[in-house]
């Protein structure tokens, strides 16, 4: 069972996360939150994150909110501001997030269940770190179709790292008609 951070390793695990995300080139921006929000702390906000440290229950869902915003592409993630809208394009982010959240965890060397904590996924984190352990990466074509990370064939044919390694950690497409060919 996954045991609680404290508020302690909660601003150690914030601040290693902030640093990555600005790192990788996604808008990450500190302030207060007035109201709520769909997770306590974290907004999306003019195509980047806005983060209420304070509020942050748990900081391993910066990453993988993150990941629906990196593994869009930019045309569509500078545009998106409050809640995710519940279309195709963004149900498949959902999945690549998955994967993109798993590998960065990976990266930054963070146990899983920073993100995959027994607080979220409807019960199931444990099953999803278990696929990812076992090399089942659950949203991994659609990583690939983003050129973002490969399989071992792929990678193979490539000359690449497979995934869990990223070949890049944010969605190089700049059109929306790119994501639909």
């Amino acid at each position: 069972m996954n045991a609680p951070l404290t508020p302690l390793n909660n601003q150690q695990i914030i601040d290693t996360i902030v640093t990555f995300l600005r790192e990788i080139g996604l808008e990450v921006l500190l302030e207060r939150h007035e109201g709520d929000s769909f997770l306590p702390g974290i907004r999306i906000k003019s195509g980047g994150l806005s983060i209420d440290p304070d509020q942050v229950l748990y900081p391993g869902d910066l990453l993988h909110e993150a990941g629906h915003l990196a593994t869009l592409p930019y045309a569509v993630r500078c545009e998106l501001d409050g809640e995710l809208p519940d279309i195709d394009l963004h149900r498949g982010a959902e999945l690549m997030s998955l994967a993109w959240s798993y590998a960065a965890c990976l990266k930054l060397e963070m146990p899983p269940q920073v993100v995959f904590h027994a607080d979220g996924y409807k019960g199931d984190a444990d099953h999803l770190i278990r696929n990812f352990e076992d090399g089942i990466y659950i949203g991994l074509p659609m990583l690939q179709y983003q050129q973002m990370a490969y399989d071992e064939n792929n990678a193979a044919s490539l000359n690449v790292k497979p995934v869990p390694y990223m070949q890049d950690w944010i969605c190089m497409k700049e059109e929306l008609s790119e994501v639909n060919d």
